[in-house]
């Protein structure tokens, strides 16, 4: 089921299937901001991705001496959530964990997505609940898709209200394991601007880590700003579909990567993941600035 928010500026709609953000339009225009899901290029628009971010090293792992099946970006994307609560300005869904899910995810866990509108700003927020009686491991993170020429958009990275000089990807292995090499990948910037292009994803997503940047701005053809994807996630994803020219960019806050190439499996020691005591909370957010 949809359900929507709408203010003067913005109209925002989100499916309960996966709680994901399918369309966030700008009124004045009518300009539809967000990638509507052609299977063709991806048939997905702003999924969440929970509890894993990206790819698992041999779609396995490991905890308490237990081994685990585990899909890229993992379940919650498609699964049926909740609504918990709807107000004038704000959405909120929620997920619990099931029988199904602790098969392959052994933790009792209660998931919240939320959605904010202000003025020209719509937020998304992420609420990790640990329900169970020990400690959990996860990871969680965004991957909104919005509408762009490859051929002639940019991207003007920031951090700090600052351009950054310089942005320093990691680069997937190209066995088609979805895990990170010892390889990176340097973009010296002009301004902080990079021009966007298809090749730019020849080698799949770029993977930033470290807090390179805090926003990032998508620029149209006429290097006029469109939105700014605000976060204070210490990871970040820049990705559209390899080989395939596909009219939108995704730009992805993330706590939490895939596994590397040498990554032991066990769950406690993977990169950048979260753990949460019994009874505890994880909370965080994203913005996406729309320029009317």
């Amino acid at each position: 089921m949809r359900y929507q928010l709408k203010n003067e500026r913005l109209t925002l709609t989100v499916d309960s299937h996966g709680a994901e953000l399918r369309s966030l339009v700008r009124n004045a225009d009518g300009k539809e901001l967000m990638w509507q899901a052609d299977p063709t290029y991806w048939g997905r628009t702003s999924p969440v991705l929970f509890p894993f971010v990206g790819g698992t090293k041999e779609k396995t792992y490991y905890f308490n001496g237990t081994k685990y099946a585990a899909n890229q970006h993992g379940f919650a994307r498609d699964m049926e959530f909740t609504l918990q609560n709807q107000t004038e300005n704000e959405l909120w869904f929620t997920l619990k964990d099931t029988e199904e899910t602790r098969k392959n995810y052994p933790f009792s866990f209660l998931l919240s997505l939320g959605y904010r509108l202000a003025g020209n700003t719509a937020e998304v927020c992420w609420k990790v609940e640990n329900t169970g009686d020990a400690a959990m491991y996860f990871s969680i993170g965004g991957h909104p898709a919005f509408n762009c020429d490859l051929e002639h958009a940019s991207l003007l990275f920031e951090k700090a209200g600052k351009p950054a000089a310089e942005i320093v990807s990691g680069v997937l292995e190209m066995n088609g394991s979805n895990c990170l090499s010892k390889n990176t990948k340097a973009f010296t910037l002009t301004e902080g601007v990079l021009p966007l292009s298809p090749a730019m994803f020849d080698e799949d997503a770029l993977i930033i880590e470290n807090s390179q940047a805090d926003s990032v701005t998508l620029r149209d053809e006429k290097n006029a700003p469109v939105l700014t994807v605000r976060f204070t996630a210490p990871l970040f994803g820049v990705w559209s579909p390899t080989g395939k020219n596909a009219s939108f960019v995704c730009i992805e806050p993330w706590y939490g990567r895939c596994d590397a190439a040498d990554f032991s499996q066990r769950l406690e020691e993977k990169a950048w993941s979260r753990s949460l005591a019994p009874g505890q909370v994880f909370t965080a957010s994203y913005t996406v600035c729309i320029y009317v």
